[in-house]
């Protein structure tokens, strides 16, 4: 149960593939458009409810409760050991020298 005031994460679908402008491409034009936003819960709900919500900067916008406290779960990918050797460069260009 989330309660009134946690930090949840909302979903909402925006446009069906239906509704979407003819002249997006193809791929994109087959997949609704969609809406994650976080806020505070201006009410108790459960997990799949749809709920209000006050974003940080004070917007009230309603959608399906999907988590209560959401974390951070993008990276930056795969290592790219390219750019270790484009960061030494640009320091001995900034900075000159060969030191590391």
């Amino acid at each position: 149960m989330a309660k009134k005031g946690d930090w949840v994460l909302t979903h909402n679908i925006i446009l069906t593939p239906q509704q979407r402008a003819p002249q997006v491409p193809e791929d994109t034009h087959g997949v609704p458009l969609e809406m994650w936003v976080k806020g505070h819960l201006t009410a108790d709900a459960e997990i799949g409810d749809e709920v209000e919500i006050i974003t940080r900067t004070g917007r009230h916008v309603r959608g399906k409760l999907l988590e209560v406290n959401p974390r951070y779960t993008h990276d930056y990918g795969e290592f790219v050991p390219e750019l270790l050797e484009i960061g030494d460069t640009v320091r001995g260009i900034l900075f000159g020298g060969d030191d590391k």
